[in-house]
């Protein structure tokens, strides 16, 4: 038996448990607001919580929120499950984009808050977690299977 859109379950399925897995980790391993510095002034893992969307924007109780991952989740699923066939690429940014939503959404539903630890201290980012990371790296991919795609034309050559 052949999955449908197998590279989209594969990676939204590596990216959740990835997600998940690591902000276990910073939770049973840090106390909150606690630094570990990998480069200093560059690059910690610093144990924050955020109850808004990236970045913090919209920070505080934001309901909204966990509707909005939960129904991007439902949507893609959908997506990949009873539409086409898509092409690699549309596959592995669906995936990845899926991966993060859920794993985000997981955290907003069961937590309250999503757990963010990756600091970049260098350009003053805000702190972020993997579901951050590879949402934006689906998006990419998206992009990316934008470009590679060739134009369709009905008009008949000369």
């Amino acid at each position: 038996m052949h999955l449908k859109n197998s590279l989209f379950w594969i990676a939204a399925l590596t990216v959740f448990f990835l997600d998940q897995l690591t902000k276990y980790w910073v939770a049973q391993t840090f106390s909150l607001g606690q630094t570990l510095p990998l480069l200093p002034g560059i690059f910690h893992f610093t144990y924050v919580t955020n109850t808004g969307a990236a970045f913090s924007l919209f920070s505080g109780k934001v309901e909204w929120l966990r509707w909005l991952s939960l129904g991007v989740s439902l949507a893609l699923i959908a997506l990949a499950w009873f539409g086409p066939i898509l092409h690699r690429w549309d596959q592995l940014g669906y995936g990845l984009i899926l991966g993060g939503a859920m794993g985000n959404g997981i955290d907003r539903f069961v937590l309250g808050y999503v757990v963010d630890f990756l600091d970049f201290r260098l350009i003053n980012f805000p702190v972020f977690n993997f579901a951050d990371v590879f949402i934006n790296v689906g998006i990419a991919c998206l992009l990316i299977a934008t470009f590679k795609k060739t134009p369709t034309s009905n008009r008949r050559p000369r």
